[in-house]
């Protein structure tokens, strides 16, 4: 069985998803510290040609809370703003009308908890772009908080019985292939290849959200993006 676990990110870029998407059951690291200017609840989408970087505003958001820990902002303004910035820019793009049908359902989710409401969001993306695999939270099943980073990724791994454990690239300095094998499992990381679409008629900007690969892509194309990667 294949492994993968990642902080929630909210609608994430392609890279975030082809890890999802490469796996047999994915874990929602939620129990772990909330990390400010980090792609929790940041993104960035295209706005008149350039990126934007987009902010889900937060109650109370600190880094000695654990995600699961962190509300969001009780301000009714917030959704219908960011939905309005994401219509104006995208309105033309091909596949406006069911991209942002998607974007909106998921903005407009009735959640408290940012943890919840990027998760309740998963169930709906990966149902648009038929992706299979199981999506677990960490903090409703592993109970290993007093654990800390290799270690604790290992006995999630025990746990969840993983043959296999892929990671994002960014982590090879982090987790030891040797301290993975004596365990009996097999560890990867995975690397994006390069992906280029249509962005209107500017110069591409690269791993944006997956609002801006839904707003030019259908969803056979994306599920192509999808597996245009390599584990090293």
């Amino acid at each position: 069985m294949r492994l993968a676990i990642m902080q929630p990110y909210f609608l994430p870029y392609i890279g975030y998803l082809q890890l999802l998407n490469g796996v047999d059951k994915f874990v929602l690291y939620d129990d772990v510290n909330y990390i400010n200017k980090g792609w929790i609840n940041r993104n960035r989408i295209l706005v008149n040609g350039q990126e934007y970087l987009f902010t889900i505003p937060l109650k109370e958001a600190s880094q000695n809370k654990l995600i699961n820990e962190i509300y969001l902002s009780n301000d009714p303004k917030w959704r219908g703003k960011l939905l309005k910035t994401i219509e104006q820019a995208y309105k033309k793009a091909p596949f406006y009308s069911t991209a942002f049908a998607v974007t909106e359902k998921i903005i407009n989710l009735d959640a408290e908890k940012l943890s919840d409401w990027i998760a309740d969001g998963f169930k709906i993306l990966v149902d648009y772009l038929d992706i299979q695999t199981e999506i677990v939270p960490s903090s409703s099943i592993y109970q290993n908080t007093h654990l800390k980073a290799q270690e604790r990724i290992l006995d999630i791994c025990q746990q969840a019985k993983a043959a296999h454990y892929i990671n994002p690239i960014g982590g090879m300095e982090l987790y030891d292939k040797t301290v993975f094998e004596q365990n009996h499992i097999r560890l990867n990381f995975i690397k994006a290849k390069p992906i280029v679409y249509p962005q209107f008629k500017n110069e591409f900007v690269p791993w944006l959200s997956i609002v801006d690969m839904m707003m030019f892509n259908d969803v056979t194309t994306i599920q192509g993006f999808l597996n245009e990667y390599e584990l090293v």
